[in-house]
């Protein structure tokens, strides 16, 4: 892949043997989106990272997992959206079921749901844990990203038997040409918008 990737962990990070550490280890471009407290995620300050990275690596794919979709996702409102170039998103958690899971109030606020300005791809999961595959739907067509249905895969994280997960390469792979054609388009567009804005 020639663009930069951004690797967005969940809650609690991603450990050894989950299949975003091995994205870190097979592929040059990849960084991973440090956050100071992964056991308590704090939106506001996570979502500053975030975009920090993205003004570091203006036209990197973000690839994301769980709680770290829901930070992408609230990129859609920041002045850096428009420096993404694309992102996969895999295995949304909605933040309510995690507290309840996990017996603790998280603050995160409200999932979002607006429109992503950039290209993306839900990866969803019939058994989520974390989130019905009702929700990831709805939360996809509002996102206005296309939803791939993994299958009864559990939270596609280490506990449901992903390690090096060569199959997300693909999807990472076409979202990156669909940014290419976004890019692409926007640049024969603004010669077309600077006419119209001289009249």
């Amino acid at each position: 892949m020639t663009r930069p990737v951004l690797i967005v962990p969940g809650l609690n990070g991603s450990g050894e043997g989950h299949w975003q550490r091995y994205w870190l280890e097979d592929f040059e471009e990849a960084q991973l989106v440090e956050q100071v407290d992964w056991a308590n995620p704090e939106a506001v300050r996570w979502q500053e990272r975030l975009e920090e990275a993205v003004l570091a690596n203006p036209g990197a794919i973000i690839v994301a997992h769980s709680l770290g979709t829901i930070l992408v996702a609230r990129l859609a409102g920041s002045p850096v959206a428009s420096l993404v170039g694309g992102a996969l998103l895999v295995a949304p958690a909605d933040i309510e079921r995690t507290s309840a899971l996990h017996a603790r109030t998280y603050e995160f606020g409200r999932i979002p749901t607006d429109p992503l300005p950039f290209p993306a791809q839900v990866v969803a999961s019939r058994d989520d844990i974390y989130m019905t595959l009702d929700k990831a739907i709805s939360l996809a067509k509002s996102w206005q990203a296309p939803l791939f249905d993994a299958g009864y895969v559990g939270h596609i994280n280490v506990a449901s038997g992903f390690g090096q997960w060569t199959e997300g390469y693909e999807l990472a792979r076409q979202v990156a040409e669909q940014a290419d054609r976004w890019q692409e388009r926007s640049r024969r567009v603004d010669p077309v918008q600077a006419q119209l804005r001289s009249f």
